[in-house]
């Protein structure tokens, strides 16, 4: 029940102050209907409240285009000089400003920032249902959006940097995607940091890696970079057990994989209209550059090359076994590894043939006769498969390596990082990419490139 208040009594009303209403009646008529009546995108200006606010804000005066793009998005730089930033670095402003004040101080010109590392979480807020809960809440930048728009009107590239199948955190919440014991299928499997791995062939979390790599660019990434897009290899491999792969050949489980991957990131349709797709790039271990077999973890070039924008082998010198190539110690040989290995990568990137058998190249068929049993019957001449494959030959700047610039089995500094960057340009690439996981540079190797 409200309260009822009396009426006033009625008075006289003086002429003076009816005057003054009337002048701030005539003032409110000529400042807010007038313009009202002469302009349809007025905005009344007195708007206070949040919520009256908000309404505001979802009908601008003037709609954006529909076909206009979300964002402006920087061109491949080339050549590319990167170098690597950490979750944690990205979002602590101090350090991260000292690695842009680095790139503006240098010849580098792009930055490839971890969005999901190895522990499954991401490095940027996010509304997206499927995502929110991968959120760290440990580090990551909650003004990464701003920061990609800041490094853009500086034109630095960005990079999103993704692992892929090593998630701690996603097998957890969906054990049925990971790895598994074989001793007891219903255990998860780790590797020997005791990290957990997601099934390669494990389909609905391909799907979740989409709907991340979609939000990724729509905050404003200029390309995508997936790591660890592989089978695991150091832990306990005669005890593991693969839920999905079970039974298929692992190079044949993962090109299905970039199959998939390839056909929705360069899917118009899953993409603002107007707005150009997304740079992709796939790190591979670098002796997939000297190898044609697996490697045990399902990698090969031939398998890469058609499905990614650029390839992006980890030749870091330090990872290459004790006589590699005859080498007492590869670390002792920055420039000769990286040449030596850079060239084969090379070789195999620009061929049109190759003895790996690829979902998406041409079969090379052979001319086979078949003599029949009975001596009446002719000899039939028939096409066969060769067991070799015919592949496009792709321009040998789609090579962008990783190189090392950390001290890891020997001591990197100036000479060891600038002889790596030259054997690089000496077999004819331009591009390349720093990995520092301390994200501690050489500067004396970044400068007169």
């Amino acid at each position: 029940m409200s309260r009822q208040i009396p009426p006033l009594p009625k008075q006289r009303v003086p002429l003076v102050p009816l005057l003054i209403v009337a002048g701030v009646v005539f003032g409110a008529l000529m400042y807010f209907v007038i313009p009202m009546l002469v302009s349809s995108t007025y905005v009344e200006p007195s708007v206070t409240t949040e919520e009256s606010y908000k309404e505001v804000a979802k009908e601008p005066a003037t709609p954006p285009a529909a076909d206009a793009p979300r964002k402006r998005y920087l061109t491949t730089p080339e050549p590319l000089k990167a170098i690597y930033m950490s979750q944690c670095v990205v979002g602590t402003p101090g350090f991260r400003q000292d690695l842009v004040d680095l790139i503006d101080e240098t010849e580098l010109n792009a930055v490839v920032i971890d969005v999901k590392d190895y522990t499954g979480k991401l490095s940027f807020t996010t509304d997206d249902p499927l995502l929110v809960g991968s959120v760290s809440d440990a580090c990551g930048a909650t003004d990464m959006e701003s920061f990609l728009d800041t490094l853009r009107e500086k034109n630095i590239y960005t990079i999103a940097r993704i692992t892929v199948f090593q998630d701690p955190y996603y097998t957890v919440l969906h054990p049925e995607t990971a790895v598994k014991k074989a001793s007891d299928p219903s255990a998860l499997w780790s590797d020997n940091k005791g990290l957990h791995f997601i099934d390669v062939g494990a389909k609905p979390y391909w799907e979740y890696l989409i709907a991340l790599s979609k939000e990724t660019r729509a905050v404003g990434f200029d390309e995508i970079n997936y790591d660890y897009i592989r089978f695991p290899s150091d832990g306990p491999m005669s005890d593991i057990y693969f839920p999905y792969s079970n039974g298929k050949e692992k190079p044949v489980a993962l090109e299905e994989f970039f199959k998939f991957l390839h056909g929705e990131m360069k899917n118009p349709d899953n993409f603002p209209k107007g707005e150009p797709l997304p740079v992709i790039s796939a790190d591979l271990f670098g002796m997939t550059t000297t190898n044609t077999d697996d490697l045990n973890i399902g990698q090969q070039l031939e398998r890469a090359l058609p499905y990614f924008d650029y390839i992006a082998p980890m030749v870091y010198p330090s990872h290459y076994p004790k006589t590699f190539n005859g080498w007492s110690d590869p670390n002792l040989y920055p420039y000769e590894l990286i040449k030596y290995v850079r060239e084969g990568a090379v070789r195999r990137t620009i061929a049109t043939g190759s003895t790996v058998p690829t979902i998406g190249a041409e079969k090379i068929m052979k001319t086979e006769v078949v003599t029949p049993a009975s001596s009446t019957t002719p000899a039939v001449t028939r096409e066969v498969w060769s067991g070799m494959y015919k592949k496009e030959a792709y321009s040998k700047l789609k090579m962008r390596p990783w190189l090392q610039d950390f001290d890891y089995g020997g001591n990197y500094d100036i000479a060891e990082v600038k002889g790596q960057i030259q054997a690089t340009y000496d077999v004819g690439l331009t591009s390349w990419m720093l990995w520092a996981p301390s994200n501690r540079y050489t500067r004396g190797a970044l400068e007169n490139q």
